[in-house]
């Protein structure tokens, strides 16, 4: 007789920064908070994030992977998603890529957030190898979820676009090449709308249907670190509940939405993230208004 999964798994090979809401600090928390277990893979361990922080330490955990998934391996362990995000070093695009052949099932989501860089530029710690080769980890994804910036920089195009160039053509073509890597949905956050400042757009490509799906947003100016980690976490998180694809992508942006609306109104140092903890019940809460669009 067929069980259940009474709580559905997902390991998630992130980093783990010890301040400054970004990475497994939030991502153990909204899925926790959506009835889901993470289980970690850490692939560095930070005293901070790395945006708007100096001399934080930086502990790399390319070393230890391979004992500690292959004492995962020999539980036999199952995971209903695989969720990857930063990656401390191009040589852990190679240990992902085998983490997610060795722990494939059917029925399974593997989400790749290819954590690269914004507004433009990479990261700090990101090298040129390791934007070549997260452009094979996405090959081996059902679903990647880039900023603009990250989707230039897997297609090799200028990362610095100016914000009037992201015109509809531009981009179902990024959203069609990126998909033409290997996975069925992709999804490109953070897109300016040309002529209108006060609004930034997420669009998003099913393969299957070949159905384009859009939603916009209010731009509020300012920047808060860790908005990406939320924004997928929140979208696997619904994926896995068996949300659609257009609820799944209204859901997150809504969600991210209001965590900056909550923290946007206080006086605290916006290096910390947003105020996760004030929103985090709003995940509990059905979806009753929708602005997702056919894009």
């Amino acid at each position: 007789m067929y069980k259940p999964n009474p709580v559905p798994k997902v390991a998630a090979i992130h980093d783990l920064s010890g301040f400054g809401r970004s990475s497994l600090t939030t991502v153990i928390p909204i899925l926790s908070t959506m009835g889901i277990q993470t289980c970690p893979v850490p692939t560095a361990i930070l005293s901070t994030h790395t945006s708007e922080f100096k001399k934080y330490h930086f502990i790399d955990l390319t070393d230890e992977l391979t004992a500690y998934i292959e004492h995962w391996k020999s539980l036999s362990l199952e995971f209903d998603a695989i969720y990857s995000g930063f990656l401390g070093s191009a040589r852990q695009v190679g240990i992902v890529k085998k983490f997610i052949n060795d722990f494939r099932k059917e029925n399974q989501i593997v989400v790749v957030d290819p954590v690269l860089g914004d507004d433009g530029t990479t990261y700090e710690t990101i090298t040129a190898d390791l934007v070549e080769q997260m452009g094979h980890l996405v090959s081996a994804a059902d679903v990647i979820t880039p900023n603009a910036t990250e989707a230039a920089l897997l297609l090799g195009e200028p990362a610095d676009l100016p914000d009037e160039e992201f015109s509809t053509v531009l981009i179902k073509d990024w959203l069609k090449r990126l998909a033409a890597l290997g996975p069925e949905v992709v999804i490109i956050t953070s897109i300016p709308v040309p002529d209108q400042p006060k609004l930034s757009s997420v669009v998003a490509y099913d393969r299957q249907s070949g159905r384009f799906w859009q939603v916009q947003c209010t731009y509020i100016p300012a920047y808060f670190p860790g908005t990406g980690d939320i924004f997928t976490s929140v979208m696997t998180g619904s994926l896995l509940h068996g949300n659609s694809l257009p609820i799944a992508l209204d859901r997150s942006v809504q969600f991210v939405t209001q965590a900056i609306r909550a923290s946007f109104g206080h006086d605290y140092p916006r290096r910390e993230g947003v105020l996760l903890e004030s929103v985090l019940d709003n995940l509990r809460a059905p979806i009753i208004n929708t602005s997702y669009e056919l894009f």
